[in-house]
């Protein structure tokens, strides 16, 4: 099984992503004059708009969905995978495509706003809903919708699982072990299971509301703690900050990095961290309330900021700093360029991260990452249903009825106990295909909008001019030459019907 699924991963996963990817992001920030830096006060003050709506959400509250989605795993055991498969330099790799992903996340999130629809007493949208609206390819969005609740009900919970398990252990330690048939497992490991099914269970049932709710406050709480532990490290060792920077940019250059390990790995494990141009920050975004398109765009690009320049950074500094990190080559297996800790150190977990933070704060940081670990990847777990539902409310439309969401909730929860009990190495590679599903589907539909009908382009252009001409902001879609946008053409005729009366 193992075998298989590594060799459906490096089909998935081949460089034609990878360069997709950076390309994708190079092309959109070409396109927008690189928005992603023009306007990143506007993003900071868009954060706290308020919401006004009972069907969606604020912008704060679409920023925390997508960010517990965005930070996760992949920001505490991801950025430790990225250097020990692909070096130091691979964080440099993590950078641009975060810096470049930003502007495949506005786009993306752009079109998830314009072309959302409101169900159900709520608001939804994604790849599946601008596929079929713009593109009008209802194969495309049947194709997507069914890949995003595979991956994101079935491949990826299992990783963000196992992950909360172990770090549940680390805390508390194994317990009784109980026989079971995944193999012996800690007691104090199955008591987890049976709080995390319970509380994922009273969230999931509640709609987005509820998971709202829960992750505009753990979520920000979690991320900010994490980055004040690693600032108080990197001061404690300022003077080694320059070095490290050095390090980090010319080890991205290397013949590492020419064989495309750094590249590889910081793409991989960047796409999977910040999820731009993934397909999953759309889902969020189409749920917020706001009064243009672009606006929760621009929020969108500043989660990928916050989660890869912000929080994967702090983790990478703090390992890089500390010198608890091993490297090992591609060729001859198992050999190390890098060896700094103990060989038998699992490089596709948390625990360069845990060492790092030990070795300054002893046991307490060892800790703190559990805990960390816990809740981001209990967010991360809300959101993979998130989108999962909404993508099941989309396929409704062509197959009624409330089952196959019942079933979504009922296999998400089986996956997550699988999850936790299993200690298979390739779930981490069951992981990235399904990132690599999405990846693949979403930004190549995104491009072939562009060249149909540039709608994220005309949203942008529209909101920077009424920015610039001062006033109240709207958006008409009608007028922009934009078709299907029925939502917001629904809005407006009732905004212009209640200034008549």
């Amino acid at each position: 099984m193992e075998a298989f699924v590594s060799a459906v991963n490096g089909v998935v996963w081949s460089n034609a992503l990878i360069y997709l990817c950076l390309g994708a992001g190079l092309f959109y920030s070409i396109l927008t004059r690189f928005a992603q830096v023009r306007h990143f006060k506007e993003m900071c003050k868009l954060l706290f708009s308020p919401n006004t709506s009972d069907t969606g959400i604020s912008s704060f509250q679409a920023l925390a969905v997508s960010l517990s989605g965005r930070v996760g795993v992949g920001n505490i055991a991801g950025v430790a995978a990225a250097i020990g498969f692909g070096g130091p330099g691979a964080i440099f790799w993590m950078w641009v495509v975060a810096f470049l992903g930003a502007s495949t996340a506005f786009a993306e999130s752009t079109l998830g706003q314009i072309y959302k629809t409101e169900e159900d007493g709520q608001y939804r949208g994604g790849p599946a809903y601008y596929f079929d609206r713009c593109l009008g390819q209802k194969w495309l969005a049947i194709l997507f919708a069914v890949s995003a609740i595979i991956a994101c009900g079935v491949f990826l919970p299992g990783v963000q699982a196992n992950a909360v398990g172990n770090a549940f252990t680390q805390v508390f330690g194994e317990g009784t072990m109980v026989s079971t048939s995944f193999g012996d497992v800690g007691s104090f490991k199955l008591v987890a299971l049976a709080i995390i099914l319970i509380v994922l269970a009273f969230i999931i049932f509640g709609g987005i509301k509820r998971i709202a709710n829960f992750t505009q406050i753990v979520v920000p709480l979690m991320a900010l703690g994490y980055i004040v532990l690693a600032l108080i490290v990197v001061f404690l060792n300022i003077d080694k900050v320059p070095g490290i920077f050095a390090l980090i940019i010319s080890d991205a250059f290397t013949a590492q990095a020419g064989f495309g390990a750094a590249i590889a790995w910081g793409v991989k494990r960047g796409i999977y961290s910040n999820e731009a141009g993934q397909g999953t920050g759309p889902h969020a975004a189409a749920a917020a309330e706001v009064d243009h398109p672009a606006q929760q765009g621009l929020v969108q690009a500043f989660s990928v900021y916050v989660d890869t320049l912000f929080v994967c950074t702090a983790t990478a500094l703090m390992i890089l700093i500390t010198q608890q990190y091993n490297v090992v080559g591609e060729l001859p297996a198992g050999q190390f360029i890098v060896q700094n800790v103990d060989a038998a150190t699992e490089i596709g977990s948390a625990a360069f991260t845990q060492m790092a933070l030990f070795s300054v704060f002893g046991s307490f940081g060892q800790a703190f990452v559990g805990i960390a670990l816990f809740f981001f990847a209990f967010t991360t777990i809300l959101a993979y249903y998130f989108i999962a539902e909404t993508n099941v409310a989309y396929l409704n439309r062509y197959f009624k009825g409330a089952i196959p969401l019942v079933l979504v909730k009922l296999v998400i929860m089986f996956m997550v106990s699988y999850g936790m009990v299993n200690n298979a190495g390739y779930i981490w590679t069951i992981g990235d295909i399904g990132v690599g599903l999405m990846a693949w589907i979403n930004i190549l539909g995104i491009l072939a909008i562009f060249f149909v009908a540039k709608p994220a382009l005309l949203c942008l252009r529209d909101f920077e001019d009424q920015k610039k001409a001062g006033g109240a902001i709207n958006f008409d879609p009608v007028k922009l030459g934009i078709k299907n946008a029925t939502f917001w053409e629904k809005r407006l005729a009732k905004q212009q019907q209640d200034d008549k009366s």
